[in-house]
């Protein structure tokens, strides 16, 4: 019998500095109580769902800085969302920057969470592949500062079990990377659920501007492909302070085709229906990892 699972992604547009948690926290809801109308049994939020993308400004206020960060989750702030899950019995993903505590040392992560039916968290991952500079850049209209404000991850891909299936979670950069991938469809993900807000124009290089859009989707559907999964990309979209954010939201199968596309750079909804027994189906064909792969041959990788 084929394992159906209905997957929504929620793309947000954009969230302006001075925009208040409770606020996005109720566009958040809003997309969820939609998601579930249409039959949605998880929801994939953005990346850095709670706020503007605020690595975008120099800033050397350790304590401004660490207002965009989320000491704990749920927050008094974010507990509606863990209750409209809940009630509803729909679980999602979301993206958020952490700040936490480890050993006596503050640590800043780019965090990503999945939450079950009942409004509980199950899984943590902490982005691992981060992307931009650390140093000021003062002569660009925007700039990307991951590097400084975040802490590289430190707790790896894990994959989680999920209403019937085993999901991954990755976080923006992570998903142009093929270990992303390989690593959790090694463990066994069958969908790898991730977030994004990706500027179309990157000052510093610019060459492939005019590529960002094909490259999101090439990634993805590679991916698809090559690790016989379901990947649902959620992107942060539309001009947010001055920075146009691709959208182009969208579920892809393990095909490799794009199941499901978002229309608009702003708030949406968009679903697809997903047989999760294609994955194994695929993993005992073309892509049998334990027949096919020669790994004797891929030192230089983990070298």
């Amino acid at each position: 019998m084929a394992r159906f699972l209905n997957i929504a992604g929620a793309q947000l547009g954009g969230i302006a500095r001075n925009e208040s948690r409770q606020s996005v926290v109720s566009r958040l809801v809003a997309l969820l109580r939609e998601a579930h109308g249409r039959g949605a049994e998880v929801v994939v939020f953005p990346e850095l769902a709670l706020t503007t993308f605020f690595p975008r400004w120099w800033m050397e206020d350790q304590a401004e800085i660490d207002g965009f960060f989320e000491k704990e989750m749920p927050s008094a702030t974010t507990q509606p969302l863990f209750d409209a899950a809940k009630a509803l019995g729909v679980g999602f993903y979301l993206g958020y920057a952490e700040l936490a505590v480890q050993a006596g040392k503050t640590r800043h992560y780019n965090t990503a969470i999945l939450v079950d039916r009942k409004g509980e968290i199950i899984g943590k991952y902490r982005k691992v592949h981060l992307p931009g500079h650390a140093d000021h850049r003062p002569h660009m209209p925007y700039q990307h500062l991951e590097k400084l404000y975040f802490d590289v991850g430190d707790i790896g891909f894990g994959t989680w079990d999920y209403a019937g299936g085993k999901f991954g979670m990755a976080i923006c950069n992570d998903r142009r990377w093929p270990e992303t991938y390989r690593v959790m469809a090694l463990k066994g993900a069958e969908v790898v659920v991730l977030g994004y807000n990706t500027p179309t124009h990157i000052p510093w290089e610019p060459v492939y501007d005019h590529l960002s859009a094909f490259h999101n989707h090439l990634v993805m559907q590679a991916a698809g492909y090559q690790n016989s999964m379901y990947v649902v990309g959620v992107a942060k979209a539309g001009m947010e302070e001055g920075s146009n954010l691709l959208a182009g939201s969208c579920i892809v199968a393990p095909s490799g085709e794009i199941i499901a596309l978002a229309q608009t750079a702003g708030d949406e909804v968009l679903i697809a229906k997903c047989d999760l027994d294609i994955c194994l189906y695929n993993r005992k064909a073309m892509f049998n990892f334990a027949e096919h792969r020669q790994v004797q041959h891929y030192a230089k990788i983990t070298e």
